[in-house]
């Protein structure tokens, strides 16, 4: 029987030295949908570890403007929050609960010892960063490559991927906040998506076909 705090499918893939420490050093916290979990400016103090549900990402630039850059799901880290950990630097994004979040909360003085004492952490690590490079590459090709309709729909796939769902509960305003845009740009933008028949609008939720 698995008395850790980490689920069972993290057994194979971190040592036991590196899960008994887990276990000793790690914090379960959790945070209700919609929360602010860390914001601009802050320094983080721990590391977290998703176990249940999605975090989301959020930079913001120097008037004000919000945009949104990746989700962070069960089993994953934010790589933004591993290179403030390690440097000690003030957090330059914002994460918010997307829905309802349940992580573990690494002490940030473990994340340099447990790179040089343990390969798996250091893979976690790694492949953390590759993956995130990965996603942000693809954000800055969606802003600079595409138009904002190719950018919307990106989006509505993502939110529907880490959702488990086609019926988005999310207003227009939410969704220009993220993508940076007006309220009227994107209501005019579903609604051409509707007439394309790509989904069906309903009052604060997105159908996608």
């Amino acid at each position: 029987m698995n008395t850790s705090i980490l689920p069972v499918e993290y057994i194979n893939v971190f040592e036991k030295e590196l899960q008994n420490e887990i276990d000793a050093v790690g914090r379960v916290d959790t945070f209700k949908e919609g929360e602010l979990m860390m914001n601009i400016g802050n320094y983080i103090k721990s590391m977290p570890i998703v176990l249940e549900g999605n975090i989301k990402v959020i930079r913001e630039d120097e008037n004000g403007h919000e945009l949104f850059l990746y989700f962070v799901g069960p089993g994953q880290t934010c790589a933004m929050s591993l290179t403030c950990c390690m440097q000690n630097q003030k957090s330059q994004i914002r994460s918010v609960a997307e829905e309802n979040v349940k992580i573990i909360s690494i002490p940030v003085e473990k994340m340099d010892e447990w790179m040089m004492k343990y390969k798996t952490w250091k893979n976690f690590v790694m492949n953390t960063y590759s993956m995130r490079f990965e996603e942000l590459l693809n954000t800055i090709d969606l802003i600079a490559f595409h138009n904002m309709d190719e950018r919307l729909i990106e989006y509505l796939k993502e939110k529907s991927r880490i959702h488990k769902s086609n019926k988005l509960e999310i207003t227009h305003q939410q969704i220009a906040f993220d993508l940076s845009s007006s309220r009227e740009a994107i209501s005019r933008l579903l609604k051409n998506l509707e007439r394309k028949e790509r989904l069906v609008l309903h009052r604060n939720l997105i159908e996608l076909l």
